[in-house]
């Protein structure tokens, strides 16, 4: 009977600790996929790690790698960073990897160059995109 009430407090105890140890398992794993889940999200929702962007001009949150490319200007320095442009209507926005907030370009009609302030992207063997007379990038 002893042997009997002892097997049955040790087969009881490991039980509860086999639950214990289960119960913080799932609630560890639960904390890092909720960590984890969105974290890289920004002030609009939009998911960096997914490949978006949000974009003023649109008014959602895009993926500006399926934009138009534009990359640095021949100038002599090696660059590894590349900024985009994408275009609704008669404006375009500018991700430019020079700058922490996009830029948004407007033309008065088909053919004209986008323009804000002395910022100029013209549409010229693909396009050039001028800061005053520098050009400072290239795309197609």
């Amino acid at each position: 009977m002893k042997k009997m009430f002892l097997f049955s407090i040790i087969v009881t105890a490991a039980i509860s600790c086999g639950k214990k140890v289960t119960q913080e398992n799932v609630t560890s794993k639960e904390t890092k996929k909720e960590i984890l889940t969105g974290a890289d999200s920004d002030s609009h929702g939009c998911k960096a790690s997914a490949g978006y962007t949000w974009s003023t001009l649109k008014k959602e949150c895009i993926r500006i790698f399926e934009g138009t490319k534009l990359s640095h200007y021949d100038d002599g320095k090696t660059y590894t960073t590349v900024s985009y442009v994408i275009f609704d209507g008669n404006k375009a926005e500018l991700f430019l990897d020079t700058q922490k907030e996009s830029i948004i370009l407007e033309r008065k009609s088909e053919g004209d160059s986008w323009v804000k302030g002395d910022w100029q992207l013209s549409p010229w063997k693909g396009y050039v995109l001028k800061k005053g007379d520098k050009i400072l990038y290239t795309g197609q």
